[in-house]
């Protein structure tokens, strides 16, 4: 018989099913739980929360995104798609024996931890509830499940659809209709590219300037290109280069209508697109300013202009909602948790978090990492510094990101390359601890 779990995962996406993986690997039994009914998390089309769409397809190149221990195929396009993606995740949880962990169709209600410091985890199930009482919780359900919108809501109202990005499923939607698509992101110019093909106008609204980078540069996958610089320059003269080589192969983003961007590349996440510019630069996407206000079937601009639309996509993101936590251990929020590392909670020994960031590149590698960071810590083979210690290392991370990135969520950004080797030395150093 399997011996009783010591750690609750909760979630079995990318973060949730690299988690188990490690701690299966280091001999600690754990026990996952799984809203639905399949493991893949986002990626799984059409599962219930999945924000995934049709015309989804990675953001991060192939191998840049695969996990160390199980590549990607070599013969699969530089940007696969969701469907591929989705697969990938399930023959990981089946080439290492990980789904007799996992409990799907089991939604986690509540985490208390106990006063010997044990947690408890309470999960509601096809067969009623289930209530395990573990050493430590991991939580890997990720942060792109609570839509988020405007906020404050813009004045006016509108008679027109509307619907946010997790609501989109396919191109179908938007045929025959004149649409606004509200937002910079890799969502946003999917969307508006989906719309420039089968609706009848397309509007894309941006408030500030973004860095629309083509998903090939000098013939390879353009994120290993800054992966190559970053083995070699801190991230400010990489920043540098990389403009100059955006900026030679696409051009001003204002020439093509967008506003300039006002922070530098590596700012923020990046957004990738190799369709849009070339729609914008055809007219079958027209580039507007920020929503002013709304007005019956228009939408008033910052710039004086109004348009008649039929639906708004709003493509704002998401809240980062971890509800079965007591507030008192999410401060002021979950998206400003501070956590030593991005994984472990210093108030609450045993509660740790594997994939609650915004990285520069892609997830998969970095949750991996976490993963086993987790998994020698329970293991006895990794140790932490003492809470004070803890809390200062994540003040001096805070400010070193808010310099960086400014007040847009700075506890939970990372720089792909820099976070990946210091999860390395980090689990080096706490060996030596």
């Amino acid at each position: 018989m399997r011996a009783e779990p010591r750690v609750a995962v909760i979630g079995a996406g990318a973060a949730g099913l690299a988690t188990v993986k490690a701690l299966r690997d280091a001999a600690v039994a754990v026990v996952c739980f799984e809203t639905t009914d399949q493991v893949g998390g986002l990626w799984v089309y059409g599962a219930p929360d999945s924000p995934a769409y049709r015309t989804l397809h990675l953001n991060t190149s192939r191998g840049r995104t695969e996990f160390a221990d199980h590549p990607m195929p070599a013969d699969w396009p530089d940007y696969p798609d969701h469907t591929r993606v989705a697969g990938y995740l399930a023959d990981y949880a089946d080439r290492f024996g990980l789904r007799d962990a996992i409990r799907l169709r089991h939604t986690v209600e509540r985490v208390v931890r106990r006063p010997d410091g044990t947690w408890t985890v309470t999960a509601s199930g096809p067969d009623g509830p289930v209530e395990v009482t573990v050493e430590a919780v991991v939580v890997a359900n990720g942060h792109n499940r609570v839509p988020r919108l405007p906020e404050p809501p813009y004045p006016g109202t509108s008679t027109a659809e509307q619907i946010h990005s997790h609501d989109y499923r396919g191109p179908e939607q938007l045929a025959g209709r004149r649409v606004l698509v509200v937002g910079g992101g890799n969502s946003a110019m999917d969307i508006a590219v989906d719309a420039s093909h089968t609706a009848e106008r397309t509007l894309l609204s941006l408030r500030r300037g973004v860095w629309v980078v083509p998903k090939h540069l000098l013939g390879r996958p353009s994120d290993t290109l800054n992966g190559a610089l970053a083995r070699r320059l801190p991230w400010r003269l990489r920043q540098r280069i990389s403009q100059t080589m955006i900026s030679a192969a696409v051009g001003n983003p204002a020439r093509y209508g967008l506003p300039a961007p006002t922070h530098g590349f590596l700012q923020d996440h990046p957004t990738l697109s190799d369709g849009l510019l070339s729609r914008l630069a055809h007219g079958d996407v027209e580039a507007r300013p920020g929503v002013a206000a709304l007005d019956g079937d228009r939408v008033e601009f910052t710039d004086g202009r109004a348009d008649q639309v039929d639906l708004i996509v709003w493509c704002t993101g998401y809240r980062v909602a971890i509800g079965f936590l007591p507030a008192e251990l999410l401060g002021g929020g979950a998206d400003t948790l501070a956590l030593y590392r991005h994984v472990f909670h210093p108030e609450a020994p045993g509660l740790m978090f594997v994939g609650l960031m915004q990285s520069t590149g892609s997830a998969f590698p970095l949750v991996e990492a976490q993963a086993k960071l987790v998994a020698a810590q329970l293991a006895g083979r990794y140790a932490l510094p003492d809470p004070a210690r803890q809390r200062a290392a994540c003040r001096a991370e805070l400010r070193a990101a808010t310099a960086r990135w400014g007040h847009r969520r700075p506890a939970m950004r990372v720089d792909f390359e820099v976070y990946l080797a210091e999860l390395t030395r980090e689990l080096k150093t706490g060996a030596r601890r």
